[in-house]
């Protein structure tokens, strides 16, 4: 079973990454890596309860909290065994901290391991519109072999419900590693 990482920060959208979770658990081992910020907010948005999330994850999830500095994927020996890091939702704080090589935490550090591992690092950012500084930070993480999308659904897909666009999304990321799935259906996908 292959390996990835998947940190949820304390953007709004923790649907971004509980359905990355969903749909990656399918047939990876997921090292799982959770802001506080992320749970106060998953709070907010559906009402559950850290704990209960907790407590329901599968077996081939394996969770780490932020403050986990000395966790094993936070080792470039460790985390070369995985197919990369996505972050999402990412915040605009964790964009700043990956840009300028600052690891206040286990998500920051997995996020500088890997660039400097040269595995693939994804950023989904959901947040608009971006100031100056954001989109400097986006620069940087670009040149340094990251990829920064922002949470922008197609329509030619011609969604019916908010549960469309989330998946559109989340399949674009899920493009990005080489992961199947059937989310979305793909531009002219009946031509070919």
């Amino acid at each position: 079973m292959e390996k990835i990482v998947l940190c949820i920060t304390g953007a709004s959208g923790f649907i971004y990454g509980e359905r990355l979770l969903r749909e990656l658990c399918r047939d990876h081992f997921v090292y799982l890596v959770i802001s506080d910020s992320a749970f106060k907010v998953m709070e907010e948005e559906t009402d559950r309860r850290r704990d209960d999330f907790l407590k329901n994850l599968p077996d081939n999830v394996h969770f780490f909290s932020q403050g986990e500095i000395d966790a094993p994927i936070s080792s470039g020996s460790r985390l070369i065994e995985t197919k990369g890091v996505i972050v999402a939702p990412c915040s605009t704080g964790t964009l700043g901290a990956v840009a300028g090589g600052i690891s206040n935490n286990l998500i920051h550090r997995v996020c500088d391991v890997a660039l400097k591992e040269r595995k693939k690092v994804y950023l989904l950012l959901r947040e608009m519109p971006l100031s100056l500084i954001q989109i400097k930070n986006m620069e940087k993480v670009t040149l340094s072999g990251g990829t920064v999308a922002v949470a922008s659904p197609g329509f030619y897909t011609k969604p019916e419900s908010v549960d469309d666009m989330i998946n559109f999304v989340v399949g674009k990321v899920l493009d990005f590693f080489d992961i199947n799935h059937n989310l979305y259906r793909r531009w002219k996908d009946e031509d070919l």
